[in-house]
């Protein structure tokens, strides 16, 4: 069963921008930040049709009123020059992604 996309506030809040934040471009920055939140990985590309870049993970938890969560850095490459976001995978998008991501068999425990 397909889920229908959920809505980029509650996946990610954005603490700096000196790029103009698209729906297409936060999912992509989304995206990207959670496959190195879930790899626990330090830095990953961002390959896109409008932007190209990398995203590093800070390996940090921030809070920004009430919130919290993983922070990370991208440096971007636009069809309107360089620039850079600063955001935090929010709890509310992690719990979702875990409960949307397909479960895997438990391997047994013993062989035989």
């Amino acid at each position: 069963m397909t889920h229908p996309p959920p809505p980029s506030w509650l996946l990610i809040s954005v603490l700096f921008s000196s790029v103009r934040l698209t729906a297409a471009l936060a999912a992509t920055l989304h995206e990207v930040a959670y496959d190195l939140y879930a790899r626990d990985a330090g830095v990953g590309p961002i390959v896109g049709d409008l932007v190209t870049g990398r995203i590093k993970n800070l390996r940090k938890d921030m809070l920004l009123g009430t919130i919290a969560g993983p922070a990370f850095e991208a440096e971007l490459e636009t069809e309107r020059g360089q620039g850079k976001v600063r955001f935090l995978l929010t709890r509310q998008g992690l719990e979702l992604m875990k409960e949307r991501a397909p479960r895997r068999a438990r391997a047994p425990k013993y062989l035989n």
